[in-house]
């Protein structure tokens, strides 16, 4: 098993590296619900772990397919 962890690894951060990426190109991610309301700021943070949690998912898949 420990074969594969560096693969996994390489996906997690790639994940996160495009996570990332897309944090700082999007700015200040926000939720804005007027009718509640409500106005939520997200920071890079949750973007980024969102990215290497898709990395993994795509690592699983790839596995899962056999490639």
């Amino acid at each position: 098993m420990n074969e594969n962890l560096g693969e996994a690894a390489a996906f997690a951060a790639g994940g996160a590296v495009v996570g990332g990426g897309a944090a700082v190109t999007l700015g200040g991610i926000g939720v804005l619900a007027p009718a509640a309301g409500v106005a939520i700021g997200i920071g890079a943070a949750p973007v980024v772990a969102a990215g290497a949690v898709v990395g993994l998912a795509i690592y699983g898949l790839k596995k899962g397919f056999g490639w």
